[in-house]
């Protein structure tokens, strides 16, 4: 089964977790979590005008980097034997990767790079749509990640009838 991962996080260059959302390739499975301690002065101009305003609006979702891995874990435990991490960015993988410690469950098999598929197309098109949807905004980490599974179900849909 597939993952949908994204993230948000302080810059390209001092990178520091501020958010994950992970969602199964069927929907019936997701995660997000927002992390309370990151350093807010590692955050570029665009972090600050477009993801801050979209913390906080889960309360429960808030909490320490030092649980973070914890709750991932007992997560990753509930769902199936094989896994494949997808992204559109090696930078989603990466933090996922260092918030497990470099640790990875045992049931993750690999990762998968979605930006072939982000090309402008039935991908695109997809994730744009999802995200002209009220309460869908753009830069939060399990919206894009839903966007993303989104995106993949329909170029999936169009190259099964192509």
């Amino acid at each position: 089964m597939r993952l949908f991962v994204d993230t948000e996080f302080t810059d390209f260059i001092d990178c520091e977790l501020i958010s994950i959302g992970l969602v199964s390739e069927d929907g019936q499975h997701e995660f997000y979590a927002e992390v309370e301690d990151y350093d807010r002065q590692k955050c570029n101009a665009h972090v600050q005008a477009g993801i801050w305003p979209l913390l906080g609006k889960t309360p429960q979702a808030v909490i320490p980097r030092a649980v973070l891995a914890e709750q991932l874990r007992t997560w990753f435990a509930g769902l199936p034997d094989r896994l494949t991490i997808a992204s559109d960015a090696y930078q989603d993988w990466e933090l996922l990767v260092d918030v497990l410690d470099g640790e990875l469950p045992a049931n993750i098999q690999g990762r998968e790079d979605l930006r072939g598929l982000a090309e402008p197309g039935v991908f695109h098109r997809a994730v744009c749509q999802y995200h002209a949807q009220p309460g869908h905004p753009w830069h939060h980490a399990l919206h894009d990640a839903r966007a993303h599974r989104a995106g993949w179900l329909a170029w999936l849909d169009h190259n099964k009838t192509s």
